[in-house]
């Protein structure tokens, strides 16, 4: 089969529309750009979200254990490898000193933005609960 020509003036039909390709290229690729950014500045954000809400966990198993603060702070820590030790907060709720209760600890982390999409500076916030006595 013959593939029939175009009788169109000029260049043809493939001369006319040579640039359309890279006029949609140009206009697909910022949204592109915006939402390959999105998924990462996301995917970042879920992973430190994770690693706080582990270091609560791991803090107030300390404190609800051996009712120590510093033990507790230093467990937290430990328990967010990878994280900046420096940029922790940590505060301590329920008493475990005879009586039954709960130790809580609420442990916020600020953090840098990847792409800057969500803003420059980024602060999370994990919460943990312990029965005493372990």
């Amino acid at each position: 089969m013959k593939r029939s020509k175009s009788k169109a003036p000029g260049k043809g039909v493939e001369g006319r529309e040579r640039g359309a390709a890279a006029v949609e290229f140009g206009l697909v690729a910022p949204i592109l750009l915006l939402l390959v950014g999105g998924i990462v500045e996301f995917s970042h954000l879920y992973n430190l979200q994770i690693s706080v809400t582990q270091a609560a966990r791991e803090a107030a198993r300390t404190m609800a254990v051996e009712q120590d603060d510093t033990a507790a702070i230093a467990a937290g820590i430990a328990g967010a490898p990878g994280l900046d030790p420096g940029s922790f907060g940590f505060n301590f709720t329920g008493v475990c000193s005879g009586t039954p209760g709960n130790a809580a600890v609420t442990v916020t982390y600020t953090a840098g933005a990847l792409t800057g999409l969500l803003g420059a500076s980024l602060t999370l916030e994990g919460e943990g609960s312990m029965r005493c006595g372990g």
